[in-house]
């Protein structure tokens, strides 16, 4: 890709022209260099549970972007701060591939009653890869003083983020977590980093993750509860059933979020698996779960922690399904947007109303 400068892309992206097939996020080609936040696609899929396609997403959200329009109505321009998106790496999305295959083998052995060791440990070595990977180009971009993002990908696919930002964060930070489950399983069916256990994984490996903050939660396991109530205070949860009975009673969407997001610290990650969302939104997720909230809570939940005066520090967008109409990748699109608008609000560099 031919790259542009900032104020380049500033002037290409207010004519409002189609984008090209082969430009980046809302139709940019800004060097990375220039940018104020890079958003790093993982194109990785090797343990999920159900639905395929989330490996595609990176790329799917890259084009569907191409469509929306770069005003909003809370951000004042979010695209003059710099917004550029890496290439995918199409070596890690071979690796997947392979991956993929092995788990199914491993899964299918284990519906037999069976195991299948040596495909486990393919697909456990392939996620240390991964992780390697992802924390690697992380640290070369917070090193240079960008922001960063990840577009998975399954939910396991920010790990190596958040663990780059453990490593380089001068303070602790929270994270604001919402999915349709907890993901918080112990090597679920085996594999050490499965998309169901990113966040028993962080919360082990990061020592500078203050607490949890969960929102949308209505899938999970006995494991994963109890786990949550023996984090005590680390912990906390807005389960979707606990949120539709406060809205049901009267309460407004801000009186439900206000308590929860004060129980994070000034630094906040954002992670958003698409299936927090009402299916309708995401149909073609890997594991769609009903109930869950609409995309203006989504976006109104986002736009608090900003008002909030908190730092959003990074984030991932994660489980975005692949459909021929394009229209998970667009939903994803949108969100991506709405979050690289917000933390780059919260950061200082750009306003909002």
């Amino acid at each position: 890709m031919s790259y542009r400068t900032l104020e380049e892309e500033i002037k290409v992206l207010e004519l409002g022209l189609p984008p090209q097939e082969d430009d980046g996020f809302i139709g940019g080609r800004l060097d990375p260099n220039e940018a104020s936040l890079v958003l790093v696609p993982v194109p990785w899929e090797a343990t999920v549970s159900f639905g395929e396609g989330t490996a595609k997403a990176p790329d799917a959200i890259r084009t569907s972007s191409h469509q929306l329009d770069v005003e909003t109505f809370h951000y004042i321009k979010p695209y003059t701060a710099g917004i550029a998106m890496l290439e995918t790496d199409k070596k890690l999305l071979k690796l997947s591939n392979k991956a993929r295959k092995k788990a199914i083998k491993v899964i299918e052995a284990l519906e037999k009653g069976k195991s299948n060791k040596k495909a486990l440990k393919f697909v456990n070595e392939a996620s240390i890869e991964l992780n390697s990977s992802v924390y690697n180009k992380s640290i070369d971009l917070l090193k240079k003083g960008k922001f960063v993002a990840v577009v998975g990908g399954d939910h396991s696919s920010p790990l190596g983020l958040i663990k780059a930002l453990n490593d380089t964060q001068k303070e602790e930070f929270g994270i604001l977590h919402v999915d349709a489950h907890h993901d918080l399983r112990k090597a679920y069916e085996g594999f050490t980093y499965s998309h169901a256990s990113i966040f028993y994984n962080a919360m082990n490996e990061c020592k500078k993750i203050s607490n949890l903050v969960q929102i949308a939660i209505r899938d999970y396991s006995k494991e994963e509860a109890q786990r949550l109530i023996e984090y005590g205070k680390k912990g906390a949860c807005l389960y979707d059933t606990h949120m539709q009975q406060q809205l049901a009673s009267g309460k407004s969407l801000e009186e439900v979020y206000k308590p929860y997001i004060e129980k994070l610290p000034n630094n906040v990650y954002l992670s958003i698996d698409i299936d927090g969302l009402e299916p309708l939104n995401c149909p073609n997720t890997g594991t769609p779960v009903p109930g869950g909230l609409k995309y203006g809570q989504l976006e109104h939940l986002i736009f608090m922690i900003v008002k909030s005066g908190k730092n959003i520090i990074g984030f991932d967008l994660c489980e975005v399904g692949d459909s021929q109409d394009g229209w998970d990748a667009n939903v994803g699109a949108r969100v991506l947007y709405q979050l690289c608008a917000a933390l780059l609000a919260s950061q200082g560099k750009i306003e909002y109303k």
